[in-house]
């Protein structure tokens, strides 16, 4: 894996950071999946090779499995271009009594890696099963990873001040801020990565979903998913742990996703102008803000820069219209805020893709997210139409 990667890596030379440069264009906003404007050679050049080792595909031999659910990263991060999203889903499950989530990992909770590397050493490795005790069961979409580098770099204060801000103006609907430990710094950090903020970093992002999707281990996850809960199992593993030794597919995988530029905005109408005072109007942006700002930063393209997700990073109370999972803080009924950001990309909508369109979607919203879909109710057929159309060009 090391070789072929490392291969891979060197075939961006000079020539093609330099045609990359210049696709890009004096002024002309990056298009979905296109690196962050101002990066310097060496970023580029970063970018590029992460960029091939996100959409590379593993096999056996490089440590895949043995149970998973995908052969690479951009098997699922591939709408409308690698590093995007996708309508594939995948399944969590869990046991619920009294209020208190039981992630049931003696069966193989709370993921589903749903495909095995078949028979080795014995054992013929198959895909994992929701078991009968599970009295949750929920599905998830693969969210688009445009613009996170961005998002990694806002400051834990931030979001804390964010959060603070909400409270104070408007508890009804106010954010709170998922505290997590980074487990590749061990620190107390602000997650903002998942749908329930359980990563703080892109690099434990990548970490997680390297073990936790693709099977492969590594220094900072060093320790196999036991197949449907049976650890006896990972005696018959073909391929010792870890399996990326020197995290080199994860720092490439960081790079991809960290100068990896925000989705591009759609045309700005006059319908868009007016639709985006809307969203503001009935309460939207109380919780999906339209923007955020990095801290100080040495990459220069990332150094205290405005951008504009739609999206507050904080675990927000949606009461039904929760997945009823439990991950670190974050109970049954708390989700993040997903940012809007590249929504025109998206057709499916919400945490489990139930809403086919964007008006079914605001339909959906629950708890902390009835005010604004209250409004929503009350405005006319032409403000609605306005809003939507705001929506479609993001």
């Amino acid at each position: 894996m090391r070789s072929r990667k490392a291969m891979l890596a060197g075939a961006f030379g000079p020539v093609v950071i330099a045609l990359a440069l210049l696709s890009m264009g004096q002024g002309t906003p990056p298009q979905a999946g296109d690196p962050l404007p101002g990066l310097t050679a060496d970023q580029l050049a970063r970018f590029q090779a992460g960029k091939a080792a996100f959409a590379e595909e593993e096999e056996v031999a490089d440590g895949i499995g043995p149970v998973f659910n995908d052969v690479s990263c951009g098997a699922c991060h591939s709408a409308p271009a690698v590093g995007g999203g996708s309508d594939i889903l995948e399944t969590r499950f869990g046991l619920l009594v009294n209020g208190v989530f039981d992630p049931l990992t003696q069966f193989g909770g709370s993921l589903i890696q749903n495909k095995g590397i078949g028979l080795f050493n014995g054992v013929n490795f198959v895909g994992e099963v929701v078991p009968r005790r599970a009295n949750v069961v929920a599905k998830r979409r693969s969210t688009p990873l445009f613009g996170l580098g961005l998002v990694d770099a806002v400051p834990d204060g931030e979001l804390a001040f964010l959060a603070q801000a909400e409270q104070n103006n408007n508890p009804n609907t106010a954010g709170r801020l998922s505290i997590v430990t980074d487990v590749a710094s061990g620190q107390t950090r602000v997650g903002r990565f998942g749908w329930k903020c359980q990563n703080a970093t892109l690099f434990t992002f990548s970490g997680d979903a390297y073990l936790n999707e693709m099977g492969i281990t590594t220094p900072m996850f060093p320790v196999e998913n036991c197949p449907q809960g049976n650890c006896a199992l990972l005696a018959a593993n073909p391929a010792p742990n870890p399996n990326d030794a020197d995290n080199d597919d994860l720092v490439a995988f960081t790079d991809f996703m960290t100068f990896l530029a925000p989705p591009p905005r759609g045309t700005i109408t006059t319908a868009v102008q007016n639709g985006e005072q809307i969203f503001r109007a009935i309460g939207c942006a109380d919780c999906h803000r339209p923007t955020l700002v990095t801290g100080s930063n040495p990459v220069a393209a990332l150094n205290q820069v405005a951008f504009h997700p739609y999206s507050d990073f904080l675990l927000h109370d949606m009461d039904g219209l929760g997945d009823g999972i439990t991950q670190n803080q974050a109970t049954g009924r708390l989700m993040r805020t997903a940012p809007l950001w590249g929504l025109r990309y998206i057709t499916t909508f919400m945490h489990d893709g139930r809403a086919n369109t964007i008006t079914g979607a605001i339909q959906a919203h629950a708890g902390q997210g009835r005010f604004a879909r209250a409004q929503f109710n009350n405005i006319t057929t032409t403000q609605k139409f306005q809003l939507i159309a705001f929506l479609k060009s993001l």
